[in-house]
């Protein structure tokens, strides 16, 4: 893997103690129940898991704010990991890029290592996503998706 400061790269990190056909299952057929730290929400409006499919959705917060998210899929391995982008739409429209989500997992003894990064085009979206609150928002979701795992 490339070192971060050389890709603008925040990332997570969990060890979820349960395997990876689980996790990934609740990943993919769950994620309205982790995607958001709580109190916030989030609506699928499309899931198109394909390289090049439409990931869209809406993140709502408790005050009723709403925060529409549109991109692509750029990869989609099943069991392994997915990742999408905001620099184009559906339909393959520039959009004003700001990062690369990137989920994965793998085994990890008895349980399972799951890591999520964000890779930003430029130093200062990275520093401006960390100061909106990457780890403590990305940590809380990784959090939500621990929890629900290991129930």
């Amino acid at each position: 893997m490339s070192d971060p400061s050389e890709t603008c790269e925040l990332s997570i990190e969990r060890h979820i103690d349960a395997l990876p056909a689980h996790v990934w299952e609740i990943m993919t057929e769950r994620m309205a129940e982790w995607w958001c730290p709580k109190p916030w929400t989030v609506e699928l409006v499309e899931m198109d898991r394909r390289p090049g499919g439409r990931s869209a959705m809406i993140m709502r917060g408790p005050n009723g704010e709403a925060m529409p998210q549109e991109g692509i899929y750029l990869a989609y391995e099943p069991g392994r990991r997915f990742a999408f982008t905001d620099a184009v739409t559906a339909d393959l429209k520039p959009a004003k890029p700001f990062m690369i989500g990137i989920f994965e997992i793998e085994a990890d003894g008895d349980g399972t290592l799951y890591r999520a990064c964000a890779r930003h085009w430029t130093e200062e979206a990275m520093k401006q996503h960390a100061e909106m609150g990457f780890e403590q928002g990305w940590g809380a979701v990784a959090d939500q998706l621990k929890a629900l795992c290991e129930a």
